[in-house]
């Protein structure tokens, strides 16, 4: 199975970590980014990992190699000139094997628990009874960045909240993709305000919701959480130390 990992982002609010790497490349306790996602995704039976590469590209490239030291097969394609997250993502559809099978597909910069399974399983699911079934993504609770003030009906305060989870759901970054996708996404752009739209108002598109660990780390509060996290997580075993 293949996924495709947007790898290319500058992370301009990370800066000065950002200066020398790539925002997937920050470290994370003790390891890039993108080290937590490919245990993540192989653990999901990912096989091959297509990293989608432009700014600082040979950062990934000299970390990873061919992959064969995280259990991977590691495969690289860069943009020579910015094409957007969707543009990124045809270019690397374009790039596999034209057949039937799901392709996996997240932002670089996510840290999740969430069950890849899960959204396997829906994709399959679906595409069972609606053979244009083109693609299932992951979506997370909103968590408001700011504390909510409760008050009653005459206007007294009746309590503070830090953290409320807002009922909204976001785009969690993590989707599992029919490949005749390819066709449908921006040559340049962003496949959130273009491709996805499009297959929602169609019926061709599913969420599965997920309440396990999620942060897509674009600040230094972000890299915060997650690092607590994987702290206070029970750790598994590590095949690579590097």
């Amino acid at each position: 199975m293949y996924a495709l990992i947007l790898a290319g982002g500058k992370g301009e609010r990370l800066r000065p970590l950002t200066d020398t790497v790539p925002k997937p490349m920050i470290a994370l306790s003790g390891r890039p980014i993108l080290w937590h996602q490919v245990r993540w995704l192989r653990e999901a039976g990912v096989t091959d990992v297509v990293f989608l590469v432009g700014h600082l590209a040979d950062a990934v490239g000299d970390y990873f190699g061919d992959g064969s030291d995280y259990g991977i097969r590691a495969h690289y394609i860069r943009e020579d000139e910015p094409l957007g997250r969707g543009g990124a993502l045809r270019q690397g559809l374009a790039s596999l094997p034209r057949d039937d099978r799901p392709v996996i597909a997240t932002n670089g910069d996510v840290v999740t628990d969430a069950s890849l399974a899960e959204l396997i399983a829906d994709y399959h699911s679906r595409r069972g009874w609606n053979p244009t079934h083109c693609a299932t993504i992951l979506t997370v609770p909103m968590t408001s960045p700011y504390g909510i003030v409760d008050t009653g009906a005459n206007g007294v305060v009746k309590q503070f909240r830090e953290k409320a989870v807002l009922p909204y759901a976001i785009n969690g970054g993590v989707y599992v993709l029919h490949p005749d996708i390819r066709d449908l996404l921006p040559e340049i752009g962003d496949h959130e305000t273009t491709t996805f739209p499009a297959l929602a108002a169609e019926g061709r598109m599913s969420a599965v919701s997920t309440d396990a660990f999620w942060r897509s780390v674009d600040s230094p509060k972000d890299l915060r959480e997650a690092e607590e996290h994987l702290s206070s997580a029970v750790a598994g075993p590590v095949e690579a130390t590097r």
